[in-house]
């Protein structure tokens, strides 16, 4: 009997934890992360580019405070549970 893959669980982060990969849902749909955050403006904003997942050509870039946290689903498995 085989086991169905488990979807990958949503965890909250900060916004410099996100990795190339991870995803976030929101209003506007599902967005994937493309690039490492950045932070500026002395270390109080987290900025990162994502596009619109099944859209590759739909892009923008996101800023959060670097204090918020961000939800996200990372398909990753075993990095970083130590949580």
């Amino acid at each position: 009997m085989a086991r169905s893959p488990e979807p990958p669980a949503i965890r909250r982060l900060f916004p410099t934890e996100l990795q190339v990969g991870d995803r976030l849902t929101e209003v506007t749909g599902e967005w994937e992360v493309t690039s490492r955050p950045y932070v500026s403006a002395a270390g109080k904003l987290t900025t990162v580019q994502v596009r619109k997942v099944g859209q590759p050509d739909v892009t923008e870039i996101r800023t959060w405070g670097t204090h918020e946290r961000v939800s996200v689903r990372r398909a990753g498995g075993a990095e970083g549970s130590s949580r």
